[in-house]
């Protein structure tokens, strides 16, 4: 296994702690304006670690992947950034 694929698992792996911990404060603190307030922070993990993901496994896939599916598969994170942040 690639160096690159086991950084990909582990951010994944650590992403989605953060929101089962989150989860778990959600349930400890009783209250729809703490847990709001958890929901917001994560709104920062999960696209912060799906850019970091797909960058290393960009990264790793440099020689074998052209120039244009780069350009296609990073404007398509530029994209999903946009459409949450639109109301």
């Amino acid at each position: 296994m690639g160096s690159a694929l086991l950084y990909m698992v582990f951010l994944r792996i650590l992403s989605g702690s953060i929101d089962i911990a989150a989860a778990g404060l959600m349930y400890k603190f009783q209250s729809l304006e703490k847990a709001l307030t958890i929901n917001t922070m994560l709104a920062l993990v999960g696209p912060t670690a799906m850019i970091i993901t797909t960058s290393i496994g960009v990264a790793g896939l440099g020689d074998r992947i052209s120039l244009g599916k780069i350009i296609c598969l990073f404007s398509g994170i530029v994209l999903i950034l946009i459409s949450m942040r639109m109301k």
